[in-house]
């Protein structure tokens, strides 16, 4: 049977998508783990459901590529939007979609009537252990020295509908991140394992970040993870409340404002090709 989909990245987060609106996808773990290869598949970080949502303008479901499912994904929900809107699904400028962390509003910025970049409202950080979750003591985990991938490193965790892992210092570019990466995802602290962000600070409100995220190991961007990056250097004192910090990632940058409120990201959302794969 053949499927017809999109190949879309943020930034370099790559996804693959499929429709759904009308015709559900049957197995989604299963797909993701097969065609997310990227010699015997289509390759991605994983897949992308578009999907019909009783509360929002669509739903999205990804599926990381060993198959898991997750929550939030900050770069793919501004290519679901751009889909929506460049393919005639919509013809609004702000939508909601519905997640399994909410629903949150995107903003799409248009060049030439196509969808270049996108604003998301990602929701307010949640610095609570229990909420993350991370089976520390404490109201926060805040440059906290912990005991983690055979060292003591100071952590700083924080949920963006996802369990992210945020450290500061250094050059991420000197990281064997293959080698460390798993240690952090998998480290007994976090039961749900987590997304790690290695950052450097660069200035007052940019960050330099590389990333491992649960479920797909190294990506070139991740949405959220910039999202923790920047509410953590607050937390820090590396960066500014509701001032605009830039993030750089191996994919590109991204813009990250947090306010008392909430926190929006900005960046692009690219359509690479589409395609049909016989499912």
């Amino acid at each position: 049977m053949l499927r017809k989909f999109y190949k879309m990245h943020g930034i370099g987060n790559d996804y693959i998508y499929f429709d759904c609106l009308e015709k559900p996808l049957e197995d989604p773990a299963a797909v993701a783990k097969k065609y997310s290869d990227r010699h015997f598949g289509i390759g991605g970080d994983g897949i992308v459901l578009i999907c019909p949502s009783e509360v929002a303008d669509a739903k999205m479901r990804m599926f990381n590529a060993d198959g898991s499912e997750g929550k939030m994904c900050g770069n793919a929900i501004r290519c679901v939007g751009k889909y929506l809107y460049d393919f005639g699904k919509t013809d609004k400028t702000a939508l909601k979609i519905e997640t399994l962390s909410g629903i949150k509003t995107l903003f799409l910025n248009l060049s030439g009537g196509k969808a270049e970049s996108v604003r998301v409202d990602m929701g307010a950080p949640d610095f609570e252990p229990a909420h993350i979750p991370v089976s520390l003591p404490g109201e926060k985990i805040v440059a906290r020295e912990t005991e983690i991938a055979g060292g003591r490193v100071a952590i700083t965790c924080v949920s963006m509908g996802n369990p992210h892992c945020v450290v500061f210092g250094g050059d991420p570019d000197g990281l064997r991140l293959e080698e460390i990466g798993p240690k952090f995802e998998n480290a007994p602290i976090f039961p749900d394992r987590t997304n790690t962000e290695f950052v450097r600070v660069l200035g007052r409100n940019e960050l330099k970040m590389r990333v491992w995220e649960r479920g797909s190991g190294e990506t070139l961007a991740c949405g959220t993870g910039a999202c923790a990056a920047a509410a953590a250097a607050v937390e820090n004192g590396f960066a500014d409340m509701d001032a605009d910090v830039t993030v750089h990632l191996k994919g590109g940058d991204l813009t990250v404002r947090r306010t008392a409120e909430t926190i929006f990201m900005t960046g692009t959302a690219t359509l690479v090709f589409s395609g049909e794969v016989a499912l």
